[in-house]
């Protein structure tokens, strides 16, 4: 990957592997509740573009943000974190 200057990076858990060099990876964040300040979970999906389909539902990957690809592709995986173990 280069490094021209900083890029927003997350870290989230791919859920479809089924598109040609796409994944789609969920990440959730932690937000407060407006009125009660209790911590709730929120998700989000994003493509990513995955150019060697590489990468499989379950995995835990870090996406970096890069240029629009497609009309909804605007994230790339940048690295495997973990593997789920197979039984």
């Amino acid at each position: 990957m280069e490094s021209r200057g900083i890029r927003k990076t997350k870290v989230g858990t791919v859920v479809s592997d089924r598109m040609d060099k796409t994944v789609v990876v969920r990440v959730e964040r932690l937000v407060p509740h407006p009125v009660y300040k209790k911590y709730v979970k929120r998700r989000t999906t994003y493509k990513a573009h995955d150019e060697k389909n590489e990468f499989r539902v379950g995995d835990r990957v870090e996406i970096v943000e890069t240029r629009p690809l497609s009309k909804e592709k605007r994230w790339r995986v940048g690295r495997l974190i973990e593997r789920p173990v197979v039984r």
